[in-house]
């Protein structure tokens, strides 16, 4: 757990948060400035989740609004937390079919970039998926292998997921399309994960991507692109773990990145804005 400048806000008894007019006014310009770049970007499930879940395109959606919709989709909630949370509990709520959310979103200086998932990451990024019944239930499954996995196990999990349900590219009859939550949540990426001749685009494939390493403060350089969601909901099983050892076995692959260097000293209290 990293430190972080945010602070989730409190919900009142019902769960309604009072987010203020500038907080708002983040959300609608976020919600509308993606719409218009994933209309063709983003697969068909993410697109009808949205429909599904009647996000509010003018203001915050607040969590008890979410879930009704959510609910009767799949079973699936989303649970309001701290900024950051611990791999356990992270673990735990996915097993209960609860996505965590921390219900700050980011001030107007970080618009365009954010290390720590805010809302609009959480709500817009992530939820219209969890109403599609195979990734619903593939997150599930992942949730309950991590509560059984330990601390280096997790590490590989991690991974997975971030190659996956973060920055996963699927392959439809329409042709390649973004389901991965940390591409559709951003600007920069949205558009750099299907148009830019810089990263590789490599078929989804459980030890490569389990030994691939990757950096979470620049555009990706390798992603991994499914044939469907049922790919992915078919490694969730007892045969995980024992891959994850091999994969310790046989070591990372060299990384496709450059090495992080320390900022220069007048530089080192700007935070570099990537998407």
């Amino acid at each position: 757990m990293k430190a972080t400048s945010y602070t989730a806000r409190t919900p009142d008894v019902h769960g309604y948060v009072d987010y203020s007019a500038e907080e708002n006014q983040t959300w609608a310009f976020l919600y509308e400035r993606q719409m218009k770049l994933i209309a063709d970007r983003a697969c068909d499930e993410f697109l009808k989740g949205l429909e599904v879940l009647q996000l509010t395109p003018d203001r915050v959606p607040q969590l008890p609004d979410v879930n009704r919709n959510l609910s009767a989709a799949t079973g699936w909630e989303v649970a309001a937390v701290p900024a950051l949370i611990p791999f356990g509990a992270f673990f735990e709520l996915l097993a209960n079919r609860r996505f965590p959310a921390a219900t700050f979103i980011r001030r107007p200086e970080h618009i365009d970039y954010l290390q720590e998932p805010d809302i609009f990451h959480e709500i817009f990024g992530h939820g219209p998926l969890l109403t599609d019944p195979v990734f619903a239930d593939f997150c599930q499954a992942y949730g309950k292998l991590g509560l059984a996995a330990s601390k280096p196990e997790r590490v590989y999990l991690a991974r997975l997921f971030w190659f996956t349900v973060e920055f996963g590219l699927i392959e439809t009859a329409k042709g390649r399309r973004i389901y991965g939550a940390g591409i559709l949540s951003s600007k920069g990426e949205s558009v750099y994960a299907l148009d830019s001749e810089l990263p590789e685009r490599r078929p989804f494939e459980l030890m490569t991507a389990l030994r691939t390493p990757y950096r979470i403060d620049i555009f990706q350089t390798v992603y991994y692109a499914i044939r469907d969601f049922r790919q992915i909901f078919e490694v969730m099983n007892a045969d995980l773990l024992p891959a994850i050892a091999e994969a310790m076995v046989l070591g990372d692959f060299p990384p496709t990145y450059p090495p992080k260097t320390p900022p220069a000293p007048v530089e080192a209290e700007r935070k570099t804005h990537v998407c």
